[in-house]
């Protein structure tokens, strides 16, 4: 047995084929917003989680957080189970052959997932025209240039589109895929294996719990990270002849 094997919970192999789900690391990404659903997946038995880039060179989360893709783009599985994307640097929206890896994984996988900008990221690649998303919440306003709706929740659901806000959104994506894959039961010892409980410290993890100046004050301070993504999203309405 492989370390990496010996890493997996002791539960039965899974029936069928091993399960395949990556997840985009691509610079400037935010490692919050992939690392709970890529552990809670990466665990379970049949399961092969990938970190995919257009090469397996370093890259540079964000805050620094140093990262080694497992696998290329020209070398992940085509059928995969689960295509996974988190906030990356706004450089990758435009990113041709990051858009074109996206657009053909996702024609076939049986999961489309997005956390925080990683949804606006799917859209930007096409995966969300006619599907009903969300973001974080300085962003919903954007879904619209990528022929997606809006709806409100940390996890939306639409058929096997399945969108978050940041942060504890992966993991709640992840507990609803091994629920789909692997059945109630596992869904419900997952979550107790990452005893998901969260308790935060103040109540104030929405816009509607913070209150109007709370949220003001939070899109003042992330106004430099979001104003990039109104022309980006701008652009790429136009390129996908989506009429906003």
């Amino acid at each position: 047995m492989s370390n990496h094997e010996s890493m997996k919970l002791d539960l039965p192999e899974h029936d069928g084929s091993p399960i395949e789900a990556a997840f985009l690391v691509a610079p400037g990404y935010n490692p919050v917003d992939i690392v709970g659903a890529h552990t809670a997946l990466g665990l379970l038995p049949g399961a092969r989680v990938h970190l995919v880039w257009k090469n397996t060179d370093e890259v540079m989360g964000v805050p620094p957080f140093p990262t080694r893709p497992t696998t290329t783009f020209d070398e992940c599985p085509r059928n995969l189970d689960v295509i996974f994307a988190g906030a990356v640097g706004s450089e990758v929206f435009e990113d041709e052959e990051t858009l074109e890896f996206l657009a053909d994984r996702g024609s076939r996988a049986r999961w489309v997932a997005g956390s925080c900008v990683g949804s606006l990221l799917l859209g930007a690649a096409g995966l969300l025209r006619g599907y009903r998303a969300t973001t974080n919440f300085q962003g919903v306003h954007l879904l619209p240039y990528y022929g997606a709706t809006y709806a409100p929740g940390n996890v939306v659901e639409d058929r096997n589109r399945i969108t978050s806000g940041p942060a504890t959104g992966g993991f709640e994506i992840a507990f609803r895929i091994i629920q789909d894959m692997y059945g109630d039961e596992m869904a419900r010892e997952s979550i107790l294996q990452a005893e998901y409980d969260p308790q935060p410290l103040f109540k104030v993890g929405t816009p509607e719990m913070a209150g109007p100046e709370l949220t003001a004050l939070a899109q003042e301070h992330t106004r430099t990270m979001t104003e990039p993504l109104l022309k980006i999203s701008e652009r790429a309405a136009e390129r996908l002849g989506i009429a906003v």
